[in-house]
């Protein structure tokens, strides 16, 4: 359920961890043996403080490594005119009379604060398969549901490289 990536998520993990191995790994050994060179290792905070760097960087790998040998990969089987993963899509909310812009991700990558809704949530799993103008109920509980009505989809992915998502 929580390790769901699309191939799109998988190829930007690879592309994260090729930064990290190539460039970010070669600036932070840089940085301690530059740290090191100053001196007594036992009061060298800035030493420490780059070992401290060098080791989350290579944490970030190993996560990112691990996360794609178990993901599941799961295909958008969407049309161009639905609702569909890595979609975004703007819905007028009838309750409030306001309207809001959401991208549909996987379970690994939602962030709702940032308007990223997992396609396992409850407005995710209203509003996939759903075309433009269509009114769809959005069921947050038993006792409480609201209405939506889609008003655009969009099917770029421009700016996700600046993304460099969080997983």
């Amino acid at each position: 359920m929580h390790n769901e990536l699309t191939r799109k998520d998988i190829e930007d993990m690879e592309a994260e961890i090729e930064h990290r191995k190539i460039v970010v790994r070669k600036e932070l050994l840089e940085h301690v043996k530059e740290a090191r060179s100053q001196g007594d290792l036992s009061e060298n905070f800035e030493y420490y403080a780059a070992k401290k760097e060098k080791n989350q960087n290579e944490s970030r790998i190993r996560y990112l490594e691990r996360m794609i040998k178990t993901a599941n990969v799961v295909e958008d089987n969407s049309k161009d005119d639905e609702v569909g993963i890595n979609k975004t899509v703007t819905i007028f909310i009838e309750e409030d009379g306001v309207e809001e812009q959401y991208k549909i991700v996987t379970t690994v990558r939602e962030d709702s604060l940032s308007g990223l809704v997992s396609n396992e949530s409850p407005m995710g799993r209203a509003l996939l398969g759903h075309k433009v103008g269509d009114r769809v109920e959005i069921t947050v509980s038993k006792d409480y549901s609201y209405w939506a009505v889609i008003r655009k989809i969009d099917n770029s992915t421009v700016g996700e490289s600046e993304e460099l998502r969080k997983f």
